[in-house]
């Protein structure tokens, strides 16, 4: 194991599933038919079973033209386990009907990871990509007409955990938020604010809200001033310099979050650096634009879309739409050295992914590598009745209203609980307890609860060996015979697989039931196992060991959510 990543034991198991198919190739007649059967390890749905199961048997029954028993039998034979190889992570692989391979960990590749653990807390859990690239994830992107919402949160917490979660598995990820400081709404901002600041009714596509105000009251002369001066629209002037006090606004409340951004992109420099002209020259050359009634028109129905999009209005400066900024947007990305792009957006821009995808292909892009993750919308209640959420009316509450009543960690608990493409009915008042009722209080409380035992264990002169004592592996092989002991190091070593599997799904709900599984198995561990036996010192510092490990499996589970791990509540 490199001190950086955790080669998980379902991918040691599955290398050496893999090494002993190769060997029993040998007794097989060979077979001229094509098959694609990669070796997949799976946890079975009965642990009794065994640790792992395979059905590779089952997948190349067909073209070796062999019953899948006798070829689980021969790929059996050829396992390299304990008793065969002391150094193998496997302790004994049975067959069942009709060609499964159940597989058990050997003891010491439990004690030897647990100590691996114990070694390297900072970087336990993190793992390596088969084939890492370099991503570039955008979210939230929400509009600089007003402070965040609510509403916004999804995107926010979908991205970021994304972003964790990606990079914890070998992925160069950059986060990037686009924010639109270009379109009529930036000079509608500026018009509300112009309007209450002279006394005028606020117009009909205007803001509202008390936000809205305070910039009127705090707009500093000089804007109006200047745009006087070269005889600009004052909308235009005050909206731009409105947008950005909301924008800073943004960046402050989703650092609060604990939202990074490593870029913050505006529309203004994709025209400005001539990122938009340059794309709508490709799709030229592409022979994939045609003029219609004065406008100039993306043909993106030939690449699947339901219809042609336009990109240059019809008007005398031939504007380009919001649409054409998109496609500049997708040329000025992948000019930096992406392999990858990924928008979050909400379920409400479905339409709006074939013709990006259309715009993908005609650059010349491989589609594949530009990806959209829809996010569903989440029903925010309290007290049984939905929250609303508007920026023009001003009928909202604002992200940082939300996170000052239930706190960060709550927050991020409830939207990471949930697949992205699954609704929320988001319960304000539940995610405030602090009781085994809220999960987020449930899995801390079980780290803290490991805090005060490693606390009162060296305060009684019995702290956990030292992670590097050449003894501690065979002390904790010793006790994994025991239920509770064997239970409870069987899953902590299971992180970075849970890593894997929420890297490739690009989900993160896999980590929050994983640390719940791990919270309950650590209660049923401290009820069932005396920790603290002065009798017996040597099963003592093997369990405190093993409590340890699961402290720091804890606590990296849930950095991985952007969750704090609290050593007393």
């Amino acid at each position: 194991m490199t001190p950086n990543a955790d080669p998980s034991l379902r991918s040691q198991v599955r290398k050496a599933i893999e090494d002993a198919w190769a060997r029993a190739q040998a007794g097989l007649p060979e077979t001229t038919e094509p098959h694609d059967a990669p070796v997949t390890i799976e946890r079975p749905a009965d642990p009794t079973r065994g640790d792992f199961a395979s059905n590779i048997a089952l997948r190349l029954a067909k073209p070796y033209r062999r019953a899948p028993l006798e070829i689980a039998r021969a790929i059996a034979a050829h396992v390299a386990t304990t008793a065969t190889d002391p150094n193998s992570p496997i302790a004994s692989v049975e067959v069942a009907p009709p060609g499964f391979l159940n597989i058990r960990l050997a003891d010491h590749a439990l004690a030897a990871t647990t100590q691996h653990i114990l070694l390297n807390p900072a970087t336990w859990g993190r793992t390596v990509a088969a084939h890492p690239e370099r991503v570039n994830v955008e979210f939230v992107s929400a509009n600089p007409t007003g402070p965040l919402h609510i509403g916004n949160a999804r995107g926010a917490f979908t991205g970021d955990l994304l972003c964790r979660v990606m990079a914890a598995a070998g992925h160069t990820v950059t986060r990037e938020y686009y924010f639109n400081d270009f379109g009529s709404q930036v000079k509608n901002l500026g018009a509300s604010v112009v309007a209450i600041r002279e006394g005028c009714e606020i117009p009909e596509d205007g803001y509202h809200g008390d936000y809205v105000y305070d910039m009127a009251r705090d707009i500093p002369p000089e804007v109006l001033a200047g745009a006087e001066k070269s005889g600009e629209d004052p909308s235009w002037a005050v909206g731009r310099w409105a947008s950005e006090q909301v924008r800073a606004g943004i960046e402050a409340s989703l650092e609060h979050l604990g939202c990074h951004f490593d870029i913050w992109r505006s529309e203004s420099t994709l025209h400005n650096d001539g990122w938009v002209a340059k794309a709508v020259d490709r799709l030229r050359a592409a022979g994939d634009v045609y003029e219609e009634d004065g406008a100039v028109v993306f043909r993106s129905t030939r690449y699947g879309d339901d219809k042609d999009r336009v990109i240059l209005r019809s008007t005398d400066d031939a504007a380009p739409t919001y649409f054409a900024a998109d496609i500049g947007y997708l040329v000025e990305k992948f000019s930096r050295g992406y392999e990858r792009i990924v928008f979050i957006w909400g379920e409400d821009h479905h339409g709006y992914v074939a013709r990006v995808k259309a715009a993908a292909q005609s650059l010349g892009f491989d589609d594949d590598h530009v990806q959209m993750i829809l996010t569903a919308w989440v029903r925010f209640v309290r007290d049984g009745k939905e929250v609303p959420m508007s920026k023009r009316t001003g009928e909202f509450i604002t992200l940082d209203e939300l996170l000052g009543e239930i706190g960060v960690d709550a927050a991020r608990w409830f939207f990471a609980s949930r697949a992205a493409s699954s609704g929320i009915d988001f319960d304000i008042e539940l995610a405030k307890k602090q009781s085994s009722e809220n999960p987020a209080y449930y899995v801390q409380y079980a780290h803290a609860r490991i805090a005060s035992i490693l606390r009162k264990a060296t305060e009684s002169g019995m702290a956990p060996p030292a992670a590097d004592d050449p003894r501690l592996a065979e002390l904790l092989a010793g006790i994994l015979s025991g239920a509770p002991e064997a239970q409870l190091a069987r899953q902590i070593v299971r992180l970075p697989e849970v890593v894997e599997d929420a890297a490739a799904s690009e989900e993160t709900h896999g980590i929050t039931a994983y640390a719940t599984e791990l919270a309950t198995t650590f209660h049923a561990f401290y009820r069932d196992a005396r920790v603290l036996d002065p009798d017996e010192p040597d099963r003592s510092a093997a369990r405190l060991a093993l409590v340890a490990a699961t402290m720091t499996t804890l606590a990296n589970a849930l950095g991985l959510l952007g969750i704090s791990a609290p050593e007393s509540m």
